[in-house]
């Protein structure tokens, strides 16, 4: 029962796939409906949830309102960089801070 209480802010374990969609979804986004608003195939940025995918990673992050680190610890250094050895490859850069994250799930 306390892990149900702890944050996750504070924890240095990856956040399950199932909180990450839960964020997006409390956001008011889908991982279908992110990717969509950002250009990209409806499917692409569930792979980030599964595989190390600096871009997608940043995405999802945004749109929770948090850091990249903070959802996936294991794929950061304590720098916040990417521990993958290439840089950030994939799909267009999309700057994050320039789009507004404004669709409603469901319709809303």
């Amino acid at each position: 029962m306390n892990s149900l209480n702890s944050t996750k802010k504070t924890s240095h374990t990856d956040w399950h796939p199932a909180d990450i969609v839960a964020a997006l979804r409390k956001s008011g986004w889908s991982l279908r409906q992110l990717s969509m608003h950002y250009g990209l195939k409806p499917g692409v940025l569930k792979n980030a949830l599964a595989v190390p995918y600096p871009n997608g990673e940043r995405l999802i992050a945004a749109a929770v309102g948090v850091k990249p680190e903070e959802i996936w610890p294991s794929r950061y250094d304590k720098d916040g960089n990417p521990n993958r050895g290439r840089r950030l490859r994939g799909f267009k850069n999309v700057n994050t801070a320039q789009k507004i994250c404004n669709v409603k799930v469901n319709g809303g």
